[in-house]
């Protein structure tokens, strides 16, 4: 399997370290545009919970974090995350002012862009082409799932042909396309999330990021969960899941994630995904044990 330390070593010659970026966006399903309500799962934070501080400049966001991650990193260059809400959720002339002055900057060595499918304009297409005559440009399309009953329950907003549009788009420009896909979605089989994982490889992504479902305090997803409407996959149910996934997963794609942890004081479920260490021993235990590492 290639692992995002083996792509960058690869491409950039080095490892490289993602800084978490908050650009101060909101999305349409926040906004009012499709809902206001976010994404059943999604926390106030809007995925960002560990990005920046928004209140502080992207270049100020972009010291403080090289400086948190000092003491464990030693390289001079690094990846600028928007992680936070939507990321091209702005008109192309604002996001040309955000995203040119980092992609100029010496320390970064490629930008990592979180989005949804359905907000990515033509001039907006245009811009990112633009600016990965800069830097290398990675864009992260939030899919979850490819299963309509899902993506209602999960207020995606969007149908599956928006983001095949999308990602054809991208891959036209020839850039570094990474789709999120989240485990554990409530009602969907083992079956139901390794046919999102193979419809994606299937069509071309570049990189895939694997999600354990988190329920955090103050979602909908917590409500239901505390309703008793659906349970949480137990650590080894989840290693073994994401062993099957390796499986699938063509050797030239990247994975990004193998799984991910909320914040702890928000998370209500599952309880073990808080000890991140030890759900990466699992996992990559089962990995070496099944010969895929």
């Amino acid at each position: 399997m290639k692992t995002t330390s083996d792509y960058c070593l690869e491409t950039f010659g080095e490892k490289l370290y993602k800084l978490s970026l908050d650009a101060g966006f909101t999305c349409p399903n926040r906004d009012g545009k499709l809902d206001k309500r976010g994404c059943i799962f999604c926390s106030a934070g809007g995925s960002g919970d560990f990005a920046g501080d928004r209140a502080l400049s992207i270049d100020e966001q972009i010291e403080k974090e090289k400086s948190r991650v000092a003491a464990k990193y030693k390289g001079s260059r690094y990846i600028a995350y928007f992680q936070a809400f939507t990321n091209t959720y702005a008109p192309a002339e604002e996001l040309e002012k955000l995203f040119i002055p980092v992609a100029e900057r010496s320390d970064i060595a490629a930008l990592s862009i979180a989005t949804r499918p359905d907000c990515l304009s033509g001039d907006v297409l245009a811009l990112l082409e633009r600016l990965s005559r800069i830097k290398p440009v990675w864009v992260e399309l939030g899919l979850q799932t490819i299963h309509p009953a899902t993506a209602e329950y999960i207020r995606r907003g969007y149908p599956l042909e928006v983001f095949d549009e999308a990602l054809e788009a991208l891959k036209a420009l020839g850039i570094h396309t990474i789709i999120h896909l989240i485990l554990g979605l409530p009602g969907e089989t083992r079956e139901d999330m390794l046919a999102s994982l193979r419809y994606v490889t299937g069509k071309g992504a570049d990189g895939i990021k694997l999600q354990l479902l988190h329920v955090l305090e103050g979602t909908d997803l917590a409500e239901d969960f505390k309703a008793g409407k659906f349970s949480c996959m137990s650590l080894e149910e989840y290693a073994a899941l994401v062993a099957d996934c390796v499986e699938i997963i063509p050797e030239n794609t990247v994975i990004h994630r193998l799984t991910g942890d909320g914040p702890k004081k928000i998370l209500l479920a599952p309880l073990w995904s808080g000890d991140k260490k030890r759900v990466l021993n699992t996992v990559n235990a089962l990995l070496r044990q099944r010969g895929l590492i």
